[in-house]
């Protein structure tokens, strides 16, 4: 067993291990990557305050999210394919993240179903919805949802229609994955994957196959999902989708302060700070330069999460620092995922809370929940100046 202390170090087994086009289906962006890039490379710009001669003992890291108590206030994010990284590999981060007190969201474009992860589960999870041009399949969706007691809804508000990732149409990406002469050579030496797979619940996704009247294969399944996306979706359509829910409900894909002010008058229950981690509009801010305009506009109306670019626990803590009330992690989960199993998702927690916990210390604070702007060295020009 390798020495794990790093997410970075995750990330380099799951690449080895794990077949290109579903490595590169996580590790990538849209377009140019712009964005991708700046999700992580713009907490490097905010520097931490080390603090001493302060009694560290007794710290904690635990939050709520929601109204939910969590172990530290970082949640998995809903991240598509996750059972072709791992086998069942839903199913697998659902029981590690359960097992560590935090919230697992499932993707409306999960390999495992809704109904695969709750039989495999003691605890609520969180489940994400795209909206679909099928609004009878999106009302049954949510009921099924509603039936495997999932304690949020998470609309996802930026997917509209999709974000080109060259990466994923050069790899010919697909689930289970197409047989071409250059998917079988890379798959010949992923072999331990390969194994593991042949035992999987599942290898397409579960949430639509045999839950939309004629899609029976991968052919009829990737005709559908491409013409699906709605690109109508707007805010009433949100509010009716969040009635129909009728529990609590997380705005994802929130990039700009306006609609963080639409987001709250909804009466939304928490917003999610992302730009779906570079994959959709490339050339958009990161998400942790938006964080502070958008918390500005919609103060404590309503609470506010962060996702997109963290890849450790000092990332965690900056973005609390900076007023999100929680964060979401994807990449950083899913490395750990592909590259052992469930596990692996463990790891990766462990190591963001070690990391977390031990920086918090150094700043000179006990209680992740006292974090604040007094712990940082921001940059004058962070937000930056732009003219529209």
């Amino acid at each position: 067993m390798p020495v794990i202390t790093t997410i970075a170090d995750l990330k380099r087994i799951h690449e080895r291990r794990t077949p290109r086009m579903f490595y590169d289906y996580c590790e990538s962006g849209s377009w140019t990557e712009q964005t991708f890039r700046e999700n992580t490379t713009d907490f490097e710009k905010i520097r931490l305050r080390q603090r001493v001669a302060v009694d560290m003992s007794g710290r904690t890291t635990e939050s709520t999210m929601i109204g939910q108590d969590v172990t530290m206030p970082v949640a998995l994010a809903p991240v598509g394919l996750t059972g072709m990284q791992c086998a069942d590999g839903e199913i697998k981060a659902a029981r590690a993240a359960e097992a560590f007190g935090v919230p697992f969201t499932l993707s409306t474009m999960s390999i495992n179903s809704i109904e695969d992860v709750a039989e495999a589960t003691t605890k609520p999870f969180w489940f994400q919805l795209y909206t679909m041009k099928d609004t009878d399949f999106t009302s049954r969706l949510i009921e099924r949802a509603k039936a495997a007691k999932c304690s949020a809804l998470v609309i996802t508000l930026d997917l509209q229609i999709l974000g080109q990732r060259h990466k994923d149409l050069k790899n010919g990406l697909s689930a289970p994955p197409k047989m071409t002469p250059k998917t079988i050579a890379n798959l010949a030496t992923k072999w331990q994957w390969g194994i593991e797979m042949l035992s999987a619940k599942r290898r397409y996704f579960g949430n639509i196959v045999g839950h939309v009247e004629g899609v029976s294969d991968m052919a009829e399944l990737g005709s559908w999902t491409a013409e699906q996306f709605d690109p109508q979706l707007d805010w009433g359509k949100v509010e009716k989708l969040m009635e129909q829910w009728g529990g609590k409900v997380i705005l994802k894909g929130i990039l700009d302060p306006e609609d963080a002010r639409m987001a709250a008058k909804l009466g939304a229950d928490a917003i999610t700070v992302s730009n779906h981690g570079g994959r959709q509009l490339d050339g958009a801010l990161s998400s942790i330069r938006m964080l502070p305009s958008i918390l500005d506009a919609v103060g404590s109306d309503v609470e506010v999460h962060l996702d997109s670019g963290i890849r450790s626990g000092q990332d965690v803590l900056k973005a609390l620092a900076m007023g999100a009330r929680g964060t979401m992690i994807g990449r950083a989960f899913v490395h750990g995922l592909g590259a052992m199993g469930q596990q692996g998702v463990t790891t990766a927690l462990e190591v963001i809370q070690k990391e977390l916990d031990t920086t918090m210390a150094l700043c000179g604070e006990t209680d992740v929940k006292r974090l604040g702007r007094h712990n940082l060295l921001v940059p004058e020009d962070f937000e930056g100046r732009w003219q529209s």
